[in-house]
């Protein structure tokens, strides 16, 4: 049974991650081939894909007609579905699910977000969002016009520990992580890779009826392995630094703030982060998921300790240099 692969969105760091671990073993060996879709062909991770055995195709939106071609010119029968950091980025990814629907794609991941069942459309309107991605994935198995819909799976992944690299700056020079998530609540940020492990078993598993039958139909939970307030990251990264780092409770305008100033990433993403603090402080966070992870890889997800010491040199304050 040949697996031949499409990834969406690999100029941005999910779908490149995910890509570069299929091209790696012990997943290369299981696939046949890896195409990618980017939004931006210049960008530098695209030519890296490249490198590593990637074809790279440039993402056209807008023709929902044109999509389907581009696709069935792939010739994928898997798609990994993950939304771009762009600022069209429903109306582009509504576009791919139709347009993989029209192709005939038979095995389709969806990389969504944990917690926007909670979400509300008035309050968390980034999250909220994926909800409508979610269902028209799945209303595909009721369409007997297509073969899409066939082996559906959808990852729901945690909110990226990654994220809070955006305020290393501040840890580096204030010694604080200031996050707007009040007192109160936890949450469970999840490594990007442990979604990228995830992601990569599901797309190169196979089964007689397309993804492997522990995969297939699957609505994937996917957060990090430990429950933390605010005091707790910081704790996590005062123990993995060996350094004092203080967590400071910020208000959503003062977060905002802080994310203007970042080139990167994208404002819908900068909303998408936003929302999901909104999330934490309304309590509806307070859960781990850790099973999926472990079923499907045989592994456990990293830990927050872990995590920062993977991005030592990122938060550890720069020595200051003696002078005589």
């Amino acid at each position: 049974m040949s697996r031949n692969v499409c990834i969406t969105a690999v100029d941005g760091q999910t779908g490149f991650l995910i890509a570069e671990l299929l091209l790696s073993e012990p997943f290369a060996s299981k696939i046949d081939s890896l195409v990618g879709l980017t939004l931006d062909p210049s960008a530098t991770k695209v030519s890296e894909l490249e490198s590593l055995g990637a074809k790279i195709v440039e993402h056209k939106h807008g023709r929902e007609r044109m999509m389907v071609k581009i696709l069935k010119d792939t010739g994928c029968d898997t798609i990994c579905l993950v939304p771009p950091a762009h600022s069209d980025k429903m109306d582009i990814s509504l576009e791919l699910v139709n347009a993989a629907k029209k192709a005939g794609i038979p095995n389709v991941l969806l990389i969504s977000s944990a917690g926007c069942d909670y979400a509300s459309s008035q309050k968390q309107p980034r999250l909220r969002e994926f909800i409508e991605l979610e269902s028209l994935v799945m209303a595909t198995k009721g369409h007997t016009s297509t073969s899409t819909g066939h082996s559906p799976c959808i990852i729901r992944a945690g909110f990226y520990a990654e994220n809070l690299l955006l305020y290393a700056p501040q840890a580096k020079s204030e010694g604080v992580l200031p996050l707007p998530i009040g007192k109160n609540h936890k949450f469970a940020p999840v490594a990007l890779g442990d979604i990228a492990q995830v992601a990569a078993h599901v797309l190169s598993g196979k089964g007689p009826h397309g993804f492997d039958d522990k995969h297939r139909g699957q609505m994937m939970l996917v957060t990090g392995p430990m429950l933390c307030s605010g005091e707790e990251l910081a704790t996590a990264a005062s123990s993995a630094l060996k350094i004092k780092l203080e967590f400071e409770d910020i208000s959503p305008a003062e977060a905002k703030k802080i994310l203007r100033k970042e080139s990167d990433p994208d404002e819908t993403e900068k909303e998408y982060i936003l929302d999901y603090y909104s999330l934490v402080r309304e309590g509806k966070t307070n859960y781990i998921s850790t099973t999926a992870f472990h079923d499907v890889t045989g592994a456990h997800p990293t830990q927050p300790t872990e995590f920062f010491k993977m991005y030592d040199a990122s938060f550890r304050p720069r020595k200051r240099v003696k002078r005589a």
